[in-house]
């Protein structure tokens, strides 16, 4: 039962969570540079700029958009720290113009959305005004000058290659060379989701510090950053370079078809094996103190690689240092990157001197490469290097894994479809550095033997479902009370009935909009994303409430009760879809009861992953979970998961990395965090390849089988395999030249064949229409009734036309279907539904 917030007061738990988020938040900033300055001492005044200081970003704009009680910006949040700011009247002025920018911006977009018959909703989704060029004189005066450089992005809209995103504004570059000339104790600091192009000013600028985009306690956790009463540890996930140096650029944001041509090189597999030197390297990030890390062994433990290893702080502040294990595996049949990470973990905190142990394990066949012609898993023979360090250009060969032999680890089977391309392959030497030839020479060999490396093999599906037998109506009750089972229930559903399970839940009168429908879709929760079916409620079949994430849950923070019991929302779940923050309300003078539902808005997936701490990613999830059970909410849609292949995603923000471990690590122990909460889920998403939002209901995701299954299908395998999601959501793209969740074998054969999930899948919203009036596309939209083929269970939100779609497919062969349903297949989706169903509302 909800709980109804009927004060308007700060509560308890509100108090509790932004203090854990400002707690952790330090682990997830990431010092570029530091020549002395920081943490800063004697100050008093700070002379503040940017168009981040007053305007500051908790997290990008979208589905992912947390509306919460109040966050803190920088600017309070030096001032709350007893720091007094010199600058207001540039900040005034910076504001002004900001603001007048922006309402230009989006009135200019509304009335093209106008002209062309787009809904306004879709025609803001994501966007964002570039910075503007401005000409205040910066005349302020302080012991410290700190320039907080903004970027914002967000669902709907790519990142662009021009001043004021992508690279600087001619006055930002102007002013943060001045203030660097001008002040001793100058900082910049990032309040970015992304990369962004400082190569302009790095060199001069005496200390850098991303403070990434933090949610709720933004501000406060910089404060505690700059003045010494906490630390940065965070390292990057993403490799920093100039824009025009990925291998993904040139083959990004194309309309219908992107080709991946860059193949397994991502990131810094490609910046390393091509031997480019990166602005900042993945794995990169400074603290207030040193450390040493010493390797005193490699052991193999049956399948097991063990690395132990010491730590020591030779600092004089305390900190915690991340240990990094790479391997690079021999160049054989196939083509390998020069390194790949194999693990991690982070130290407690070590105050100066101390001096700590770690033990970092993985399995021999992470190892392995996928081998498309025979549809392998495969440790090919000769030895594989394991590298200790604490970024990705900061390690050391400890020792040699040595295979007599070609093993193979797994046999699969083909996936993905054909494409007409051949891969990229490194065509130069890769990156090295003085003493790796020795070190290789002196490394200490470890014998790796094959007899202790299992194989894994797959019963694969071999048909769909076959029909069950007709059964019998009953209540649902007798499944609760375990007198029957799922498969009993579902056996007595109509076909109606069956069909309406799998299509969530709308209402009979009309196909729906995007706007009364989209973040307004809840009857028991306001500002709910979506529900499941109410069609089964006579028959005692509870309801799933889904909201939106992955920062926190987006929820309506402020709603009433008309008088016939609906509920109605007085500041919208999506008020702030062009990524303004959701506005304080402290009094309530309406007669009409108001309910609250403030969320916490935890740091963006980026900055968790740059935390390289998958406890503190469980303590996040912990949150949430406590959230869900405050305010009834069954389903979060959350945690995302999808790689980093180009700064140039608007959406890269909500996803963690560049590398996959990283990734489903992280998604992981997100859903850890959430699921230990009896009855509540998460939802692992946007499965699969959804790595541009540049026509994203149509994009075509063009890849090779290799790269699908060593880096965009790898993160969430381990998600599954370690966490279990209870529901996982595909989505928008093709793969292929298909829609990812009309591909059978994806959802079926890889999904649960291969990693054995339990959970139900749900598409994105309104992937089986036309979203906002977009009409020009080369392919069409996914099909509900091949959803149900493919092993995608349910659409989302639900259409009347997805209900027909599935009826037809199932009732009409005598004419041509594409995707002709038998009664099995739908009973078999319906029963994973309910499964969870079972699960999460009788917890």
């Amino acid at each position: 039962m909800n709980m109804r917030i009927t004060s308007a007061k700060v509560q308890d738990f509100e108090n509790k969570h932004t203090q854990i988020v400002r707690q952790g938040s330090p682990e997830s900033m990431v010092l570029l540079k530091n020549s002395g300055v920081l943490p800063l001492t004697g100050v008093k005044t700070v002379a503040l700029y940017g168009n981040g200081a007053r305007e500051t970003i908790k997290g990008g704009t979208g589905s992912g958009d947390v509306n919460v009680r109040h966050f803190v910006t920088v600017e309070e949040g030096l001032k709350t720290a007893g720091l007094k700011i010199s600058t207001q009247k540039w900040l005034d002025s910076y504001s002004s113009l900001k603001n007048q920018v922006t309402e230009n911006y989006y009135a200019k977009l509304l009335e093209e959305a106008k002209q062309v018959g787009l809904n306004p909703m879709i025609a803001l989704m994501g966007k964002n005004p570039l910075e503007p060029d401005y000409d205040f004189p910066l005349d302020g005066a302080g012991d410290a000058a700190i320039y907080v450089l903004a970027r914002n992005s967000g669902e709907g809209s790519d990142r662009k290659v021009e001043r004021g995103d992508i690279k600087l504004t001619t006055s930002e570059k102007r002013d943060i060379l001045l203030l660097a000339n001008q002040y001793p104790q100058f900082v910049l600091v990032l309040n970015v989701g992304g990369f962004v192009d400082i190569s302009e000013v790095a060199a001069q600028v005496p200390a850098i510090l991303i403070l990434s985009q933090l949610g709720t306690e933004t501000g406060n956790t910089l404060a505690d950053v700059l003045l010494g009463k906490a630390y940065p540890s965070g390292k990057l996930t993403t490799t920093w370079a100039p824009i025009e140096e990925y291998s993904s650029t040139t083959n990004f944001g194309n309309n219908d078809d992107t080709p991946y041509k860059e193949g397994i090189y991502v990131g810094y597999r490609y910046f390393d094996s091509m031997n480019i030197t990166p602005s900042y390297e993945f794995g990169y990030g400074l603290g207030y103190t040193n450390f040493t890390i010493t390797t005193e062994n490699v052991r193999v433990v049956d399948d097991q690689v063990a690395v132990s290893v010491r730590i020591k702080n030779t600092g004089h502040y305390p900190g915690k240092e991340v240990v990094q294990v790479y391997y690079s595996a021999p160049q054989g049949q196939l083509d390998k990157p020069y390194q790949e990470l194999a693990t991690y973990a982070k130290t407690s905190e070590l105050a100066a001197s101390e001096t700590t142990k770690l033990t970092l394990s993985f399995p021999v066949n992470r190892m392995a490469s996928y081998l498309t012609a025979k549809a392998q898993m495969i440790l090919e023979r000769g030895d594989y290097l394991i590298r200790v360090g604490n970024s990705l250009r900061n390690t050391r060969i400890i020792g040699k894994l040595h295979l007599d032999q070609n093993v193979v680890t797994a046999q699969y089977k083909n996936v993905g479809g054909q494409v007409d391309f051949t891969d990229f392959v490194p065509n130069t030497k890769p990156y090295t550095y003085a003493g790796e030839t020795t070190e290789r020479q002196n490394a200490p060999i470890v014998t790796l033997n094959p007899a202790t490396l299992t194989k894994e093999t797959v019963d694969y599906s071999d048909k769909h479902p076959t029909d069950l037998p007709t059964g019998e109506h009953f209540n649902w009750s007798e499944v609760v009370q375990g007198k029957k089972t799922v498969a009993d229930f579902v056996a007595g559903l109509t076909d109606e009935e069956l069909a309406r399970v799998l299509t969530g839940n709308y209402t009979d009168t009309g196909d729906g909009d995007v706007l009364s429908i989209i973040g307004n879709a809840g009857s028991t929760v306001a500002g709910a994303a979506g529900e499941t079916t109410h069609y089964l409620e006579r028959l005692g079949v509870p309801v799933l409430v889904m909201a939106d994430g992955p920062a926190g849950l987006r929820l309506s923070p402020i709603y009433t009760k008309t008088a016939n019991g609906k509920l109605k929302e007085i500041s919208s779940s999506f008020a702030n879809m062009a990524g303004t923050a959701a506005t304080d309300e402290t009094t309530d003078s309406s007669d009409t009861p108001r309910f609250y539902q403030y969320c916490t808005a935890i740091p963006i997936g980026t900055a968790i992953a740059q935390s390289w701490n998958t406890d503190l990613a469980r303590k996040y999830g912990d949150i949430v979970g406590q959230e869900m059970t405050l305010f009834n909410v069954d389903i979060w849609l959350a945690p995302a998961l999808n790689i980093h292949r180009s700064p140039l995603d608007g959406r890269d923000f909500e996803y963690y990395s560049e590398d996959p471990l990283v990734s489903g690590f992280n998604a992981a122990a997100i859903t850890q965090g959430v699921q230990k909460h009896p009855g509540k889920a998460t939802t692992i998403k946007h499965f699969l390849a959804n790595n541009q939002e540049t026509n994203r209901q149509f994009s075509n995701s063009i890849i090779n089988e290799r790269p699908l299954r060593e880096i965009y299908l790898k993160g969430f395998e381990l998600a599954v395999k370690i966490a279990q999601p209870h529901t996982l959501m595909t989505s928008y793209n093709l793969l292929n030249g298909i829609h990812v969740p009309n591909r059978y074998d994806i959802l079926t054969e890889v999904l649960r064949d291969e990693w054995n999930f339990k959970g139900f899948a749900m598409t994105d919203w309104f992937t089986t229409g036309n979203m906002g009036g977009l009409e020009d596309n080369k392919y069409g939209s996914t099909s509900a009734a091949g959803e149900i083929y493919a092993g995608n269970d349910m659409t989302m939100p639900g259409l009347p036309t997805d209900t027909k779609s599935i009826l037809t497919a199932l009732h009409d062969h005598d004419t041509e279907q594409k995707y002709p349903l038998t009664l099995g297949e739908l009973q078999a989706a319906v029963i994973r539904i309910l499964q969870i169903v079972l699960l999460l509302s009788h917890a």
